[in-house]
């Protein structure tokens, strides 16, 4: 019995230091003390964690430091603390940690007061002689400074690092605004880093300190309710309370690039609490967006959705024709029995005719069914989302005429072919920063179709000479573009070979000619694709482009405007067939040149 006594009293007696320790550490966080310098300087017990008054501040230094320098820098710890122990300021402590901003009671609705907490470092607490908090506006001037001293005597342990330090509160910062919190550790050496920290927050909004009835700035309309009757579109919302002094609003709905404004004055002697509004001339079957607002400068917009529905009307006349149906219909019915039940006797009395075989001529029989067929509409196949993508190449070393009829081609096939092209000419920033052969790598693999326009200059190879002019130069310039470009048809005749050589598919490539070109002029490599003569195979490239068959039993695809007598009707159709006439000339005198010179 004595020795289970003995035992519990140990337990007693070596328990007390561990539960004082726990006291200590969990402890209320301490706020600062009125004292003054003085007392810190000689270490008196009630000044234990002080607030130090920029009075003493001035009193101290002999002028006021945040004018002199427009921002809160660290004390001189020797002119605060006394110069009688020097050493006292030259250790290193650092930044504290977990630092908290938390909101006060503040009865103005317009501005919000903070208080901020935070712990020490376990870090030279020992050396630790007080704190300092300033606090700035991010993107203004506002500075406020706060300075804490411990009295000389105090020398912090480690336990003390879990005790939790207050500052004065911060009033007057204005609502939904932010601001950087930074609490430095003191003394601080010019040598070390760390001795402080910073965290940025935000003051709580007026909505959320007041609430939204309160708030003009924040308020918005937060029960908004859409109903159709008819073509009518009826929108409540509820009203501001009459302290906020709101006394008009507006509404904004978009939709496939319109606007509609309404500007909504209610009249609060009739109901001050919701008001309805029609939103008028708005199309069927169309979604829109809306906002509403008060009509206030950087008012908060409440968003909503209006989706106006079909309305499908029946008037007095449709009423006539449904019931005048009903009755109609069943003696069309009858009637078309009667009929029926005739014919069918009249047949079966009808003698039967003798059918002569006669000779006819089997020109006269080809003549008849080339008479009896059909033109007929076709749609494009709609497996494709988008028209198809064609790459055209071509050859600039003929002439400038020869280059323009391309570039008539290519508009013409993109306007009435349903076809995107791409063209070098038509790209010329994108080929200036990628280069020609790359640019051109991309296309080959990007298009669905690739169009080889083949004339003469495919056949001319590019030797530059030594010394050059000024129009040499230039020449050079335009021989380079020129080889670029039948270095890309090269790679064509190879992406052609080898895909003929694994058997695969080659209707992606295509080669074509003006009618000014011969049908030599077709490299041997591209005679192995499909190949055709513009303008009299036009039909045949779009059937080609669209994979739609021209001839079918029974009939044929009749094109409006894309066949050899009609795309000149179009303007684009004319300006492409005067650039082929005017290239043909052009490359006729080039050839006819060319022999005199031989001669």
């Amino acid at each position: 019995m004595w020795r289970s006594a003995l035992v519990v009293l140990q337990l007693v007696v070596l328990g007390l230091p561990l539960c004082y320790l726990q006291d200590d550490n969990t402890a209320t966080a301490l706020a600062p003390q009125d004292c003054t310098l003085d007392c810190v300087r000689q270490g008196g017990p009630g000044c234990e964690y002080c607030r130090i008054t920029s009075a003493d501040i001035k009193e101290a230094l002999g002028f006021n430091s945040i004018q002199e320098f427009g921002s809160c820098i660290p004390w001189p710890c020797l002119e605060l603390l006394g110069e009688e122990d020097p050493e006292i300021c030259q250790h290193y402590v650092q930044a504290p940690n977990d630092v908290k901003v938390e909101s006060v009671h503040e009865p103005n609705p317009t501005s919000e007061t903070i208080l901020v907490s935070w712990k020490p470092s376990y870090y030279g607490i020992a050396f630790l002689r007080g704190f300092q908090v300033s606090l700035q506006a991010l993107g203004g001037s506002t500075v406020a400074c706060q300075l804490f001293l411990f009295h000389r005597n105090v020398s912090l342990m480690a336990k003390h690092a879990q005790r939790v330090y207050k500052s004065d509160p911060f009033p007057g910062l204005s609502v939904g605004s932010q601001y950087a919190v930074i609490v430095m550790a003191l003394p601080v050496p010019e040598e070390w880093e760390r001795f402080y920290i910073s965290k940025i927050f935000s003051t709580r909004s007026c909505e959320e300190k007041n609430g939204l009835e309160q708030c003009k700035n924040d308020w918005y309309p937060k029960y908004v309710e859409v109903q159709q009757e008819g073509t009518a579109i009826t929108v409540t919302f509820n009203l501001a309370p009459e302290n906020l002094g709101i006394t008009s609003y507006f509404s904004l709905c978009y939709a496939n690039g319109m606007k509609k404004y309404t500007e909504i004055t209610p009249n609060s002697s009739k109901n001050n609490t919701h008001h309805s509004y029609q939103l008028n001339d708005l199309q069927e079957g169309t979604n829109y967006s809306c906002e509403i607002a008060a009509n206030e400068v950087d008012a908060v917009r409440r968003a909503f959705n209006v989706q106006v529905m079909h309305i499908h009307k029946e008037g007095p006349r449709t009423q006539f024709v449904t019931a005048s149906l009903a009755l109609i219909l069943p003696l069309c019915l009858a009637v078309v029995v009667i009929i029926v039940v005739i014919l069918v006797a009249l047949t079966r009395r009808k003698p039967k005719l003798q059918m002569k075989i006669c000779d006819v001529k089997p020109d006269i029989i080809r003549q008849y069914h080339d008479s009896g067929t059909q033109e007929e509409m076709v749609s494009l196949p709609r497996s494709r989302l988008t028209p198809p993508r064609l790459l055209i190449c071509y050859s600039s070393f003929d002439c400038p005429a020869h280059v323009k009829a391309v570039m008539q081609l290519g508009a013409f096939i993109q306007r009435h072919m349903a076809t995107q092209v791409c063209l070098d000419l038509w790209d010329s920033l994108s080929v200036a920063e990628e280069g020609s052969v790359a640019w051109h790598c991309r296309q080959i693999r990007e298009s669905d179709f690739v169009l080889v326009i083949c004339s003469q200059g495919l056949d001319h190879r590019f030797e530059p000479s030594g010394q050059e002019s000024d129009d040499e130069e230039a020449d050079r310039r335009l021989n380079f573009n020129a080889f670029s470009s039948n270095a890309a048809i090269q790679l064509i005749v190879e992406e052609v070979c080898r895909a003929k050589a694994r058997g695969q598919d080659l209707s992606k490539y295509m080669a074509a000619i003006f009618e000014y070109s011969e049908e030599t002029d077709i490299p041997t490599e591209l005679r192995l694709v499909s190949h055709y003569r513009l303008m009299s195979d036009l039909p045949l490239l779009f059937s080609h482009l669209h994979g739609v068959a021209l001839h079918r039993p029974g009939g044929y695809l009749k094109i409006n405007n894309i066949s050899e007598e009609s795309f000149a009707k179009l303007p684009a159709g004319a300006a492409l067939q005067r650039a082929i006439h005017e290239a043909g000339l052009a490359i006729g005198g080039q050839i006819h040149t060319s022999v005199e010179e031989g001669e």
